[in-house]
């Protein structure tokens, strides 16, 4: 038997029993699975020192409890540090209008949504949203702009569905007749 299948042997017979355990010890059921799985991560580094272990088992229980418990040192010095530095800042306000921009944003085109987020949101010339993005400064140009149109679209007092139509074909840079049905057909009574 090969080391790799000596590990997917026991992967396959002691995964859930070693959850089970350190569920046990960690109290969380994703931290369990988490320590465990880092355990045979480890195990997998160095196969042949692993198969020629006494007891594989005991092996990858002990190192799945010291990962928990070192990851656990480290979590109650990081929330001591964040109790001295006080409450988090005020997060967005949950107005309306920022929920209805919030939706609007969601619909647009990754690039567009991208790049007006950076330039509008954390305030960066376009320059560095450029650089942010691996684009250049001229598709950022465009998709700030097509952004801005589409933004509005959906932002208007108008028709919702008729708004998301005109945004979208904006955003995707189509061409959209107002007046078109979902068969593609084109109302001609104007």
């Amino acid at each position: 038997m090969s080391d790799g299948d000596l590990i997917s042997e026991l992967y396959a017979g002691c995964f859930r029993r070693l959850v089970v355990q350190l569920y046990a010890v960690t109290g969380d059921l994703t931290e369990a699975q988490e320590a465990v799985q880092e355990a045979f991560t480890r195990a997998l580094v160095s196969p042949r020192r692993f198969a020629a272990l006494e007891n594989p088992e005991a092996w990858l229980r002990r190192v799945a409890v010291n990962w928990a418990r070192s990851r656990y040192r480290r979590r109650r010095v990081l929330d001591g540090l964040l109790r001295r530095i006080g409450p988090p800042p005020a997060v967005a306000d949950h107005s309306p209008e920022h929920l209805a921009l919030l939706a609007a944003l969601r619909v647009l085109p990754e690039g567009q949504r991208h790049a007006l987020a950076l330039h509008y949101l954390v305030d960066l010339p376009v320059d560095e949203v450029a650089a942010t993005l691996g684009v250049s400064s001229g598709t950022v140009k465009s998709r700030l702009s097509r952004g801005r149109v589409a933004l509005a679209a959906l932002l208007a007092d108008t028709d919702t569905s008729d708004a998301t139509a005109t945004a979208t074909a904006t955003a995707t840079g189509t061409k959209c007749a107002p007046d078109a049905t979902e068969t593609g057909r084109i109302d001609v009574r104007s």
